[in-house]
């Protein structure tokens, strides 16, 4: 009896994206457990905002330290307006009157010293950490 003749070449190709798709699994496996901590990190900074006040011609606190990705907000509770500027021109508000706000969002780990560019007796610092290596205040 003849044997029919079967090309091979579909039955290895479905094997080889097999296998493909295995490899691909379990590259993602292995990264999984990196990007959750990294994403829990970004969740964490996001849940959890800081708000500096301005009352009494002061910044309340006056110095903040926060984990990098931390977005940090003003707000002006004070009758008079004021402008937050660093002292590197990283970042600078426009005048805030009462009730207004200003954020910035904090990338990058380092000291961050500002002040009210209206009222240069004003100063405040910013310390930023990096994410996952926040201690206590």
């Amino acid at each position: 009896m003849l044997r029919p003749i079967v090309n091979p070449a579909p039955r290895r190709r479905r094997i080889a994206l097999v296998l493909g798709a295995v490899g691909v699994t379990a590259l993602l496996a292995a990264a999984l457990p990196k990007l959750t901590a990294a994403g829990e990190a970004v969740v964490q900074a996001a849940a959890s905002p800081a708000t500096i006040d301005i009352d009494n011609f002061a910044f309340a606190p006056a110095t903040l330290t926060v984990a990098a990705g931390t977005t940090v907000t003003w707000k002006n509770e004070d009758d008079s307006p004021h402008r937050i500027g660093d002292k590197n021109g990283t970042f600078k508000s426009a005048a805030l009157d009462t009730d207004d706000t200003f954020s910035h969002t904090f990338a990058a780990p380092g000291e961050y010293p500002y002040i009210c560019t209206i009222h240069p007796y004003m100063a405040g610092k910013i310390i930023v950490k990096p994410a996952g290596k926040m201690s206590s205040n």
